[in-house]
C-alpha cells in the first residue's frame, strides 16, 4: 500500500500536468507492454504531450479546480492521460495513430476547454489538422491570389514585349 506521502507526490504531479495542459485524451491501455508504452511516450514527448499512467482516485483528486474536472467519468478501469501541452490536436492524433499500429488500447474520451469529449468526438479530434497544417493552408490561400496577380502581370508584359519585337522585325525589313 502507497504512503501518504507518496500519495501527495502523485496527486502534486498529475496537478501540474493539468495545469499545463490544453488537452487530456484517456485511454484504456490494457494489452500494450512496456515498450509499446515507453515508444508511445517518446512520440508524444516529440510533439510536447506525454502520457501518464494514471491511479484513478488520485487522478481525480488532483483535477480539481484545475478545468479538468470533467475527466473525473472518464477515469474507469486501467487508464492512461495523453496531455497535450501545445497543440490541442497532437496528442489525440499521435494516440489514434499508436493504436491504428498496435492494434491494442482504445481511447475512452478527452477533456479539451473544460469540455467532455465522448470516445467519438475524441476521434474526430485526433483528425483535425494540427496548427501547422492550418497556418500552412492559410499561407496558401493568402499567397494564391498574389501569386496570380504576378503570372498575369508578366504575362502581359512577355506579350507586350513580343509585340514590340515583332514591330520592330517588321521595321527592320
Amino acid at each position: 500500500m502507497s504512503t501518504k506521502a507518496f500519495k501527495n507526490e502523485k496527486i502534486e504531479s498529475y496537478k501540474k500536468q493539468f495545469e499545463n495542459a490544453k488537452v487530456a485524451v484517456v485511454a484504456d491501455y490494457r494489452g500494450l507492454t512496456v515498450e509499446e508504452i515507453t515508444k508511445l511516450r517518446r512520440e508524444l514527448q516529440k510533439q510536447n504531450a506525454d502520457l501518464t499512467v494514471t491511479k484513478n482516485t488520485l487522478c481525480k483528486l488532483a483535477s480539481k479546480n484545475t478545468g479538468f474536472e470533467a475527466i473525473e467519468s472518464l477515469l474507469n478501469g486501467p487508464t492512461a492521460v495523453a496531455f497535450g501541452f501545445g497543440d490541442e490536436v497532437a496528442a489525440a492524433k499521435i494516440l489514434s495513430n499508436f493504436i491504428k499500429e498496435t492494434k491494442k488500447c482504445e481511447i475512452t474520451g478527452a477533456v479539451l476547454d473544460g469540455k467532455l469529449l465522448n470516445a467519438d468526438e475524441a476521434k474526430e479530434l485526433a483528425k483535425l489538422p494540427s496548427k501547422e497544417e492550418l497556418y500552412a493552408k492559410i499561407l496558401g490561400s493568402i499567397n494564391s491570389p498574389a501569386s496570380g496577380i504576378v503570372y498575369t502581370v508578366n504575362g502581359v508584359m512577355s506579350a507586350l514585349v513580343r509585340a514590340i519585337n515583332a514591330v520592330k522585325e517588321q521595321k527592320s525589313n
